[in-house]
């Protein structure tokens, strides 16, 4: 504490957190990759352009890093800030992972995904 002040540490950002993950899961050799499947947008040249509408068959609220563990099992990682919390969307996605028979799980730290692996 320094006079009424605390100091505090401040919180990583999701991307930190992210890439902080990816270098842990390719020092493991644990196969994995970035997911984003936000809408694209395609310029047309003229200074304006439009949102690229979603294939038919997109899902949302994927996680962002999807990994296969050494035994096959598809294992969804979503990352968040400390603070962060999941979509409603992101909570449907983790469901039907889990009643599928993959592995889900929200990561907040390098610590989450060292205690998980």
């Amino acid at each position: 504490m320094v006079g009424k002040f605390t100091l505090k540490k401040p919180e990583p950002t999701e991307n930190q957190v992210l890439n902080a993950v990816g270098e842990y899961l390719e020092l493991k050799q644990i196969f994995f990759f970035r997911v984003n499947n936000a809408p694209t947008y395609q310029a047309d040249g003229r200074g304006g352009g439009f949102w690229r509408k979603q294939s038919k068959y997109s899902v949302n609220g994927v996680p962002d890093l999807i990994a296969i563990s050494k035994q096959g099992k598809f294992i969804g990682l979503e990352i968040k800030r400390p603070t962060g919390v999941q979509s409603e969307d992101q909570k449907k996605f983790e469901y039907n992972v889990r009643r599928n028979g993959g592995e889900y799980y929200i990561i907040k730290s390098v610590d989450d995904i060292v205690n998980i692996l």
